[in-house]
């Protein structure tokens, strides 16, 4: 694990992103259904969310009831959702259109990864985390990135006897204090944020009655950055996924227990953080959406136009961003989808620019594509 420069000493104004993927393509007209279009239930006789089943949202959408834990965040206007999300790309293989979408289109390294070098050095060795076990690549090319399943996996220790030696840290500090200039800068900042990361208790109860699911890896994701964050070691950008969101089968009983992960995941992160959510902010996206039509099989194939959430501090929440145009046939793009009305990039650029990107710096971040910033700060 190296480092390139300091961890903040302006930790109050750090602000941190976490972006959720939703692996397997989830179906957006689930999660935020359109229960007042009459087409939408036609198209879906067996799989609609009822009217009175769903979280009200306004007079067009609403919740699934597996994502009621976000309902506060609505009503508080710290959830924004953009409908008909997604890409350019009419592709309908995961890999391709997650690959294309991880890398911001066609250009080398992630988006995420040259948000961060836009920004400058590092500040930190976990200014970019990812809990899982290889990095994602839309963090590729960033100037300091972290995967880790575990906080715990983030140590300097000598096991070469199978016993961690104490001391070995502080010889290796000792080592690293007689290298002058950039070396010693960087070394110190490494030890620094260990320092931190020692401090957290990883058996400490969440802040603020935050109650995270027990023995579920995506709730121990989210409470792992919440850590992060309130330790204060120099966390940038941190990246999660929840996958399994595949549903040409069977949908209820697949989507269902997702949705619940899901909400209850994020609501608890809310909580947990409390006034540090004004200076986070999550961003949940997946690769495309479903057909808008239920298939045979009680569930939905591949389509183009998804749902995106932006959760978080600044945010213009408690609305449906996007240009709704209904589920009329005539307004579906062949074979029967929603289209893509907000591409991704234009979604994600409002967030890169309240996290420190400059206009000038989103043609690089966003290479080849004119980006168009959705107003959802």
């Amino acid at each position: 694990m190296s480092a390139t420069v300091n961890v903040s000493s302006h930790r109050d104004d750090r602000r941190t992103l976490v972006v959720v993927f939703l692996r397997g393509a989830a179906d957006g007209l689930t999660l935020v259904a359109p229960i007042a279009d009459d087409n939408y239930h036609k198209f879906r006789p067996r799989l609609a969310v009822k009217k009175e089943d769903a979280v009200l949202l306004d007079d067009v959408f609403g919740l699934h009831p597996n994502l009621s834990a976000l309902r506060p965040a609505w009503k508080e206007g710290d959830l924004a959702i953009i409908h008909g999300a997604g890409g350019e790309s009419d592709t309908r293989s995961h890999f391709e259109a997650q690959d294309l979408m991880e890398h911001g289109g066609l250009a080398a390294g992630g988006w995420l990864g040259r948000f961060l070098r836009a920004r400058g050095p590092a500040e930190s060795p976990l200014s970019a985390v990812a809990l899982a076990p290889t990095l994602p690549e839309s963090l590729s090319g960033a100037p300091s990135a972290a995967a880790l399943q575990s906080l715990e996996e983030f140590a300097i220790e000598d096991r070469r006897d199978g016993k961690a030696k104490p001391d070995f840290g502080r010889e290796l500090q000792r080592l690293y204090s007689l290298e002058k200039g950039p070396l010693n800068a960087a070394a110190n900042n490494t030890f620094e944020a260990l320092r931190r990361m020692e401090a957290i208790d990883p058996k400490a109860a969440p802040a603020n009655n935050a109650q995270y699911a027990a023995n579920e890896p995506f709730a121990l994701g989210l409470r792992q950055i919440a850590q992060l964050i309130r330790a204060d070691v120099g966390l940038d950008a941190a990246s999660i996924d929840l996958g399994g969101w595949d549903t040409h089968f069977t949908q209820q009983t697949v989507i269902e227990p997702l949705m619940l992960k899901l909400a209850n995941g994020l609501a608890a992160f809310r909580q947990d953080l409390g006034s540090r959510m004004a200076s986070t902010t999550v961003v949940v996206m997946t690769e495309f959406g479903r057909r808008v039509a239920e298939n045979s099989a009680f569930g939905t194939d591949h389509g183009r136009g998804g749902a995106m959430f932006v959760m978080g501090g600044g945010v213009k929440g408690g609305r449906v961003h996007g240009g709704w145009t209904g589920l009329k046939p005539e307004m579906l793009e062949d074979p029967g989808d929603l289209p893509v009305w907000n591409n991704y990039r234009n979604i994600l650029a409002p967030v890169l620019a309240r996290h420190g990107a400059d206009s000038a710096s989103l043609p690089g971040i966003f290479p080849d594509f004119d980006v168009k910033p959705l107003e959802l700060f």
